[in-house]
């Protein structure tokens, strides 16, 4: 049985990994994800790689081994099942839920999880729009880009968001945003980019660090293809 503290460090490897690819992740990124020092997370390195459950040379890049990759997903599920019981059953906001889901994550009964699963019958993504893996660790595909990205004149849809904060998740709220909300991308500054969006009927101005933490589906893109005119990339 491996710790809460191991747990949470394959959770955040795999993450970072989705984000980079199979390139690899950096020790000091790796640290800074979890707020701990290099050194600190050097020695779990050290356990994990006697586990067989990274690949790892001290300043090299780490990789997650496949057991390594199977355990994070196993998390990863679990964490993002027990937000959306906890959002879509017993009513906690979608800024409440990351915190209380953090402490769910690490229950190990196998049962229990294909259970809760089953119960919120099979959810594909999470109330922050992120994939949640199936028992086989698979996980849905889906072409997303920021709103950043979205031109002017054109219209699209809320997905996901990049930034899980509670404080950027109720920001999004004053705004007006939430998933699956229709966006139209009325004016951007050229100076700053300053965005102008309208969301039921309503303009709201937003920064361009917002914008960025925005994931859509603008409205010419098709399943399981790229946007024809800008190419959502999967994230």
């Amino acid at each position: 049985m491996l710790s809460y503290t191991e747990e949470n460090y394959l959770k955040a490897l795999l993450k970072i990994s989705f984000a980079h690819g199979d390139l690899g992740v950096g020790t000091n990124e790796l640290a800074t994800v979890l707020a701990v020092k290099p050194a600190t997370a050097n020695d779990m390195l050290k356990k994990l790689k006697e586990k067989e459950l990274v690949d790892y040379e001290k300043y090299g890049k780490i990789r997650l081994t496949a057991s390594g990759k199977k355990r994070g997903i196993d998390v990863i599920r679990k964490h993002r099942l027990w937000e959306t019981f906890l959002f879509k059953k017993l009513e906690f906001s979608w800024d409440e839920v990351h915190e209380v889901a953090e402490q769910l994550e690490h229950i190990q009964s196998e049962k229990l999880v294909d259970k809760l699963d089953k119960f919120l019958d099979y959810p594909e993504f999470d109330p922050h729009g992120d994939p949640i893996p199936n028992k086989k660790g698979e996980l849905k595909v889906q072409f997303k880009k920021t709103l950043a990205d979205v031109a002017v004149g054109s219209s699209c849809k809320m997905v996901a968001v990049k930034d899980n904060s509670s404080s950027f998740l109720q920001y999004v709220v004053k705004v007006g945003l939430g998933i699956n909300n229709e966006i139209s991308v009325v004016s951007k500054q050229d100076y700053d980019a300053l965005t102008v969006i309208k969301v039921n009927g309503v303009k709201s101005s937003v920064s361009q660090k917002f914008a960025e933490n925005i994931f859509v589906v603008c409205n010419n893109c098709v399943v399981g293809k790229s946007c024809p005119k800008t190419k959502c990339e999967i994230k």
